[in-house]
């Protein structure tokens, strides 16, 4: 888990270096910088779901034992707790970047201002995108190599709800 987000921000940084040198040349640097502070609020809002779903999905899973009922209460707990928080950290960053343009950046009107500010909304969902189909790639490999397991240690067919680690597909 950890790991491979560790290897997947490896390349998104270097995404970020490049694309940060094209935008800077095509648009400038109030973009730009824009575009980097919206990279790295998503990579940290990435970082902080992963904790927050692992930690939760441990919890569920010990409150199912118990009964489905306490065990969905602990779901959307911590569906909330991490929806919150992430929505309100890319709030904060949002807010703060407007708050260092209006105090650094001389722009001519607010609407330049808020143009620039694009780059975050870019940065953001480029990191989401990479997020996105780096996930699937991780998922995918996960699921054939539990149908493996599956099939070679202990003769189920593919997907095979017997074998806990299908559970992810449902």
């Amino acid at each position: 888990g950890m790991s491979f987000l560790m290897a997947e921000y490896t390349y998104m940084a270097v995404y970020i270096v490049l694309f940060s040198i094209f935008l800077v040349f095509f648009t400038g640097v109030p973009t730009t910088i824009a575009f980097v502070v919206g990279s790295i609020t998503s990579i940290l809002c990435g970082w902080i779901g992963m904790k927050i779903a692992v930690f939760t999905n441990v919890r569920t899973t010990h409150q199912c034992w118990k009964n489905l009922s306490a065990g969905f209460d602990v779901a959307i707990q911590g569906g909330c707790v991490m929806g919150l928080s992430l929505v309100s950290l890319g709030l904060l960053a949002l807010f703060a970047l407007i708050e260092v343009f209006k105090a650094y950046f001389d722009f001519s009107s607010s609407q330049v201002m808020y143009e620039a500010i694009a780059g975050y909304g870019l940065g953001g969902s480029s990191i989401a995108l990479f997020g996105r189909v780096g996930g699937g790639i991780y998922t995918k490999a996960a699921d054939v190599g539990a149908d493996l397991s599956g099939k070679n240690d202990y003769g189920l067919e593919e997907d095979d709800y017997r074998n806990p680690a299908c559970i992810a597909e449902i």
